[in-house]
C-alpha cells in the first residue's frame, strides 16, 4: 500500500494525516512531510495515524527524531487515532512514554498549547 500524507490546519495545531504502512520504504516520506510542517513554522503537530496498520523501527525512529526536533524549537508532536497493532508496537518500544498518544484527533487538538512567547 502506498503511503498517503496530507497536512491540514487543526484547532491550535497542524494535523498530519497518514494512511498506509510506515516502514523503511515510507519513513523518508513521513520525515520529509513533518520537516516541511516544521520549516513552515508550525510548532504544534498532531500525527493522525488512523489509516496506519503497520509501523516498523525505522518509522518509530522517524517519529522520535521529529518529536525531538519540535521539542528543540519549543514545539510539540503527538499521535492520535493509533490502531491497536501500532499502539502495541509503541508500547513495547516505550515510545508511548515519550510521545503523547490520544484516542482521536479532537482529543489531541484540545491539548494543543499556544506557542511560547
Amino acid at each position: 500500500m502506498d503511503l498517503l500524507l496530507s497536512a491540514r490546519p487543526g484547532r491550535g495545531c497542524t494535523v498530519v494525516e497518514v494512511s498506509g504502512d510506515l516502514d523503511m520504504a515510507t519513513s523518508p516520506q513521513l520525515r520529509d512531510s513533518l520537516q516541511q510542517v516544521i520549516d513552515a513554522g508550525d510548532r504544534q503537530v498532531v500525527v493522525d495515524l488512523a489509516g496506519v496498520g503497520f509501523i516498523d523501527s525505522s518509522a518509530l525512529g522517524t517519529l522520535v527524531v521529529m518529536f525531538k526536533a519540535l521539542r528543540e524549537v519549543g514545539g510539540r508532536l503527538c499521535l492520535a487515532a493509533v490502531q491497536p497493532g501500532v499502539r502495541r508496537v509503541l508500547s513495547i518500544t516505550s515510545v508511548d512514554r515519550v510521545i503523547d498518544i490520544y484516542d482521536d484527533v479532537p482529543s489531541a487538538e484540545a491539548t494543543s498549547r499556544p506557542p511560547a512567547a
